[in-house]
């Protein structure tokens, strides 16, 4: 096994090895303690999930759904031991979590000689700042999670579900791991500013990279968003509108920090307190006036009024109420309060605005910004080359000429042979960039006469033609490059109306159509029942309906802009309008097939299958995922089993002989494969569900092509355009 890695890989392994060895010997006489710090993590959380959580959980996931659905609303166990296991997997992680830095400290000594600790003490007070700031932005996180994100969500998801006729029967394995993670996630997102600005303080990535890149930020965090939330458009507008508030939040603290640290000598708080203590002072009064009037004139009930429209129960106090003072008293120490936050607020800007007036002009890093005039004949020999690659010849000859007039050489031969060597960099990389070009035309006209029927035909392709194929797709693709806009619009507005249609009442259409062609008494309520076992289970199939239905409508469009590409370099002959033959005679397939399948087949299969189950005394649960994908194998599955022997007779006719064609069932079945692996169900037993009826189709097929070309001998496109 180690001859498998190289020198570099297991000197890394080495080193993490003894690192590891060497923390274990340095707290091994505190290891009693690293143990204790898990047994106190692992038991509190093992039993506080028996006696709260569980409760708390429940709770939260109600409290916004609608009677009926609430109700109707269960969270089961599907095996005997997933609440011990589970009890026991998540105390195993929080007791890791808690243990952790306990051995980190114990091990400090050994993670110290290695590099790996600071070698200057940091101030306790800072380490202090930092960790409580991190625990109060997770917990501000994980707070909004559960009073708002939560609630909205499940209430949302469940409702949605109740309306298509499914039961939120959640699994407590699925129900709690989803929770769990989205907590997390909320946790570590609301971790920004601080991420943020430690990365700014350090110059790790400068804040002006930050600034700038927000717009990839705002697509990093629906993208985040869509793989840790909930994928309908609701609940991500509910994820991502706060981080991107907390983005712009945290960009303004890292440019106050970045501004001070670069300014830190000119911070002045007694003199921005001096020349604006008026406007600090009538912030303070005008703090006091608006809690006075906050209680005294209604602001307290219509705040009142405000959390119990949205369905809060939370209320605020009335001044004093709980603590046991005069409600004069409790306004005056309120107001207090609020002026102190006020007056540091604005004692914080006014220092701030300061430090930002006094900001050099320019932009940080920038080379072409560089004056080069000022520089000696050292500085313009250690310039960046980027500050000569935009200077004119007429700009540099005036430099050097200045130079001379002010007695320095140097300076000007310096500035002359910088300059030449910048120009001649530059006409490298323009011959360069020309070559690549005339050589990719060339490979492309070379390529245009080796079809690639040839080599479906006429045997293996050698591994130095691996590279033809990849440069063959890209030269596809870059055809397709201009019409990128209308394919994606068109995918769009496939995928996006296929999952507005489920959304808004076609799951539940479906449920019922099918239904009402069963035999009524396999239809009894007691007897079948489908579920959702995990929160999102439903909108997560309407998604992946809905991306498949988007691509089968673009393809036609992909098959149309991509054949001129695809006849240059051989792939297919005759006009592009051929591929609205293809298009026709597909779609009649699948509509026929579909048909077939939907007035007979999935009817018939279902009934079957309830009817067995029902014979054996069982209450029948279908998942809505294995319902629904049985419908759509039973239905469209059918239109695509009848798509495939048209397919064949289409290849045929546009010049794939009969002979390639059957010869090359294993790449064929291959790629079935890989389709079903990726588009149905995660389970062996469905993936080989679907490849084999398309394999049989595709038998099917080859023979109705065998007797239409009589083996082969009579290809149905013309003599000329069958490749040899």
């Amino acid at each position: 096994m180690s001859s498998a890695l190289d020198a570099d890989t297991r000197q890394a392994l080495g080193e993490t090895t003894d690192t590891a060895r060497a923390m274990l010997r340095a707290a091994q006489k505190d290891l009693q303690k690293v143990a204790i710090a898990f047994l106190i993590g692992f038991l509190g959380m093992f039993y506080a999930l028996r006696w709260y959580i569980w409760d708390f959980l429940q709770g939260v996931t109600e409290s916004r759904m609608e009677a009926e659905v609430g109700e109707s609303f269960e969270v089961i166990a599907q095996t005997p031991f997933d609440v011990i296991l589970l009890q026991a997997k998540i105390g195993l992680i929080v007791g890791a979590i808690v243990a952790l830095p306990v051995f980190l400290y114990f091990s400090r000594d050994a993670l110290r000689e290695r590099g790996y600790w600071p070698q200057a003490p940091i101030p306790r007070w800072k380490l202090m700042v930092i960790a409580v700031f991190a625990i109060d932005l997770f917990i501000a996180g994980a707070v909004y999670a559960y009073l708002v994100f939560f609630p909205v969500m499940f209430g949302f998801l469940a409702g949605f579900g109740f309306e298509a006729g499914l039961n939120p029967s959640y699994s407590i394995v699925m129900w709690t791991e989803f929770i769990v993670l989205l907590t997390l996630s909320f946790g570590l997102a609301a971790q920004m500013p601080l991420f943020i600005t430690a990365l700014s303080y350090a110059e790790i990535i400068k804040y002006e990279t930050f600034r700038d890149k927000w717009r990839h930020a705002v697509v990093a965090i629906f993208v985040f968003g869509a793989v840790f939330s909930p994928p309908d458009p609701f609940t991500q507008i509910m994820w991502a509108v706060p981080l991107i508030v907390l983005y712009g939040l945290s960009l303004y603290l890292a440019k106050i920090v970045v501004t001070a640290r670069r300014q830190s000598e000119q911070i002045d708080i007694a003199g921005a307190i001096r020349g604006h203590w008026n406007v600090i002072a009538g912030l303070y009064v005008g703090a006091l006036g608006l809690t006075y009037g906050f209680y005294e004139y209604g602001g307290r009930s219509a705040f009142n009024d405000l959390l119990a429209s949205v369905g809060s129960d939370r209320r605020i106090l009335a001044a004093g109420e709980g603590l046991g003072i005069a409600p004069e008293a409790a306004i005056a120490i309120y107001g207090m309060l609020w002026g102190m936050v006020f007056v540091l607020l604005a004692i914080a800007y006014f220092v701030y605005a300061e430090l930002e007036a006094d900001e050099p002009s320019g932009q940080f890093g920038d080379p072409t910004a560089l004056d080069l005039s000022t520089l000696d004949a050292a500085g313009i020999q250690a310039a960046p080359s980027e500050a000569f690659v935009e200077l004119s010849e007429d700009e540099a000859m005036a430099m050097a000429s200045q130079a001379l007039e002010e007695d320095a050489p140097q300076k000007a031969r310096a500035i002359v042979d910088r300059f030449d060597e910048a120009q001649a960099k530059r006409e490298t990389d323009d011959e360069a960039d020309q070559e690549d070009e005339s050589g990719d035309l060339g490979n492309r006209a070379e390529r245009a006469g080796d079809s690639f029927l040839e080599e479906f035909t006429d045997g293996e392709r050698d591994t130095d033609d691996i590279g033809g194929y990849y440069t063959d797709i890209k030269f596809i693709l870059d055809s397709l490059r201009s019409k990128s806009f209308r394919l994606m619009l068109t995918f769009l507005v496939g995928m996006v109306g296929t999952f507005m249609w489920f959304y808004l009442g076609g799951l539940g259409a479906v449920r019922e159509n099918f239904l009402s062609r069963m035999p009524e008494q396999l239809v009894d309520e007691t007897a079948l029942t489908i579920i959702t076992l995990h929160p999102v289970e439903a909108v997560l199939f309407i998604v992946k309906v809905s991306v498949l239905v988007g691509a089968l409508a673009v393809l036609p469009m992909v098959g149309y802009y991509a054949w001129p590409a695809l006849r240059e370099l051989g792939f297919v002959r005759g006009h592009q309008n051929v591929v609205f033959l293809w298009t026709g005679s597909l779609t009649a397939g699948l509509l026929g097939g579909l048909a077939l399948g939907y007035l007979y087949v999935a009817p018939t299969v279902i009934s079957f299958l309830v009817a067995d189950a029902t014979a054996a005394n069982m209450l029948i649960t279908f998942r809505v995922n294995d319902f629904f994908w049985l419908i759509i194998f039973t239905t469209a599955g059918i239109g695509l089993l009848a798509d495939i022997p048209i397919l064949l007779i289409l290849l045929n006719k546009s010049g794939v002989p009969y002979a390639a064609l059957r010869k090359r069932w294993r790449e064929v079945t291959m790629a079935i494969l890989t389709f079903a692996a990726v588009l149905t169900p995660a389970d062996i037993m469905t993936m080989f569900l679907v490849t084999i009826p398309l394999m049989a189709a595709y038998g099917v097929g080859v023979v109705i092509l065998f007797f239409i070309t009589v083996g082969g001998r009579r290809d149905l496109a013309p003599p000329s355009d069958i490749v040899s």
